[in-house]
């Protein structure tokens, strides 16, 4: 077979050809990029990465190492590389300032993004991205926003009113909540952000739900977590099909057909000089109004179909921060029964989005001391597009012994900042920043947390160019979900306040109990007398 030798031979050529690069690249880096301290290399070929990947309380590893070597250190990654991880405060917002500038998402990231769900805004950088953030901000709005409110509060009034119905006794009744805050984060994220009603809570299921199903079904085996690790440095293997990839292409062809309908829809809406129609009741209908209205916000109908990952961000993220509310509100019933008495106090009746958003204040601090612990995106990755020099505001100590104030940053080098670490680092939030208590919203924010930047001095939402254009989105919904479930339900774990959880990635970080099959989070469910 001299086809197959000769492919073989071309393949180990470039293999060469590449580990000679990088080792050349990685000595020059060595001259210009600060060797900093940081945990040793356990596996050549891997680095730290399998473990960064699969422990489950990565935020307290990576704390402890900046207590040890630094706020500023390095780990080591696949195949020789490092990766320099930012928890000093001067340091972090020099990057978020930078990002526009200096740090971009890195190539093989951009790569799996294009490769899975096209040249949307997550996918886009620099000028692109600005043109795609300034054509979706109208569709983001306050005044959108508060258009969407009452989707959901429909969606959850319909899982209100199953519930009623599995009640029969003074007991309650064992439900999976996580399962139903799927339901209400897709059904809602459906309606609102694509005008398509997938049906979750009446019952049906649609190819966009079997799949998400799925994904809390794979496990990240040996082969998975090999592939998943050396994809950061060959992003060819994002092409492999593993069963991981396959959901995910699979996703994208049942997102690319929902999102062609939808245009196809407004298109002949505009023909026929209907108003009101798709473009006026969801997000991306907005879009594509304003892109029809105004050529500076005109997206291609590919651009706008690349959108399709909000509709992914929207449910994952929001579903999972909607399930950890729950269960720490569980675990704390004081908090839930405080909570429970100021939704009562607001009235019968749903909340409007402007009292969802400026009247219940323990509301919001519910809210935020979620987000604050439970973050979905624990982690962002950027790459130095340039050298850079990084101010330090605690000195650090680097590899070879001395006391810098600063470091410099090569070209290619990756900046990683551990957003679930800040959030719960006693550095930034104090002492009890590792414990649940709302009531710090509603207290001055002091220490090095008042400094942050970003939304309410969180990260969660990331900063600087790239802070989370769906925010707005996430917390109306996240309001509007619990004002209600919490003013008609208590939640309590059958097992008591000792239920162990384990965590479980699917597309972020998802909670589970332990022992459970794929994310599921059994509670004690009891109407509020």
């Amino acid at each position: 077979m001299p086809s197959a030798s000769l492919s073989i031979s071309a393949g180990l050529f470039l293999l060469c050809v590449w580990l000679f690069t990088k080792f050349f690249l990685n000595a020059s880096r060595r001259v210009t990029t600060t060797r900093l301290q940081g945990p040793p290399r356990t596996n050549w070929l891997f680095g730290l990465s399998e473990f960064t990947l699969q422990s489950v309380a990565m935020s307290d590893v990576y704390e402890g190492w900046a207590t040890r070597y630094g706020a500023v250190f390095t780990v080591p990654s696949a195949l020789g590389g490092r990766k320099i991880v930012v928890t000093d405060l001067t340091a972090l917002l020099h990057v978020y300032n930078a990002e526009r500038s200096v740090y971009a998402k890195p190539g093989n990231d951009r790569h799996f993004i294009g490769s899975v769900f096209g040249h949307g805004i997550v996918w886009a950088e620099g000028e692109e991205h600005k043109r795609q953030r300034k054509a979706l901000s109208p569709a983001f709005s306050n005044a959108a926003i508060r258009k969407l409110t009452p989707v959901f509060q429909d969606s959850t009034h319909k899982v209100k009113s199953t519930w009623e119905d599995l009640i029969d006794s003074p007991e309650g009744a064992i439900i999976d909540v996580q399962k139903w805050m799927n339901a209400i984060g897709l059904d809602s994220i459906g309606i609102a952000g694509f005008a398509h009603d997938f049906h979750v809570l009446d019952g049906e299921q649609s190819p966009v739900t079997a799949v998400f199903d799925a994904l809390e079904h794979v496990n990240l085996n040996s082969f998975d977590t090999a592939v998943l690790v050396l994809s950061l440095v060959f992003p060819i293997m994002n092409s492999l099909p593993t069963p991981r990839m396959r959901l995910f292409w699979e996703l994208r062809r049942t997102l690319e057909g929902i999102a062609s309908r939808m245009l196809e829809d407004t298109r002949r809406e505009k023909e026929a000089g209907v108003v009101d129609g798709v473009g006026d009741k969801s997000l991306i209908g907005l879009l594509l109004k304003a892109g029809l209205e105004d050529s500076e916000m005109h997206m291609t109908p590919e651009e706008v179909a690349a959108q399709n990952v909000l509709l992914l961000a929207g449910y994952e993220t929001t579903a999972a921060s909607l399930t950890w509310a729950l269960m720490e509100l569980a675990w704390h019933p004081e908090i839930q029964e405080k909570l429970r008495k100021e939704l009562s106090q607001a009235g019968d009746r749903d909340a409007t989005w402007d009292q969802l958003t400026y009247e219940l204040p323990y509301l919001d601090a519910v809210v935020l001391e979620t987000l604050r612990m439970h973050p979905a995106v624990t982690e962002i990755t950027r790459e130095a597009v340039r050298d850079d020099i990084i101010p330090l505001g605690t000195p650090v100590v680097t590899a070879s012994g001395e006391t810098v104030s600063h470091i410099t940053v090569a070209k290619g080098s990756v900046v990683v900042t551990p957003v679930q670490c800040i959030n719960c680092s006693e550095a930034f939030w104090g002492p009890d920043a590792k414990t649940f208590r709302p009531e710090r919203w509603l207290e001055p924010i002091t220490g090095q947390a008042n400094d942050l930047q970003g939304h309410r001095h969180l990260l969660t939402f990331h900063d600087g160019c790239r802070v989370c254009l769906g925010k707005a989105f996430a917390l109306a919904e996240m309001k509007a979900v619990l004002s209600i479930l919490i003013r008609h339900f208590t939640f309590e774990f059958p097992d008591g306040l000792d239920t162990k959880i384990e965590t479980h990635i699917t597309i972020v970080v998802r909670a589970k109990v332990a022992g459970q099959d794929g994310t599921k989070v059994p509670m004690r469910v009891k109407r509020v007398e």
